[in-house]
């Protein structure tokens, strides 16, 4: 009785085990499906992790981020500029997003090259 009782533990264990390491090593996060606080985190840890020595287009974030909290874009002669802003802290609990809850990212031409809060003034000296 107690080598059933065993063995089915036993093998319950190495079930659970197999599950798991299966759903940590093909399951991919979904921003969109988040809480408010985990997507936060989430994107503050993605946009930390960013280097200008790696380089990053626009559809390698938002495959990564989903969509972004508020975007702006323009036309700079042959020249593509794109801001777009993903909530990475909390400030003010009134169910809106401003900028100043969020960290942007500026591309040109659908590259990044620069984020973090000076990023919307490069934005704003261009065209």
């Amino acid at each position: 009785m107690f080598k059933k009782v065993f063995r089915y533990l036993i093998l319950g264990l190495g079930v659970y085990a197999l599950i798991a390491t299966l759903v940590i090593t093909f399951y991919k996060d979904d921003p969109q499906a988040m809480i408010w606080q985990d997507r936060e985190a989430f994107n503050k840890r993605y946009i930390a992790k960013l280097s200008v020595e790696t380089p990053t287009n626009l559809s390698t974030v938002l495959e990564y981020l989903g969509s972004p909290d508020l975007t702006f874009a323009k036309r700079d002669k042959e020249e593509v500029w794109q801001i777009i802003f993903y909530r990475t802290q909390h400030i003010k609990s009134d169910g809106i997003t401003t900028m100043d809850e969020c960290t942007g990212l500026l591309f040109k031409n659908g590259e990044l090259i620069l984020w973090g809060p000076s990023a919307f003034d490069a934005f704003e000296q261009r065209g």
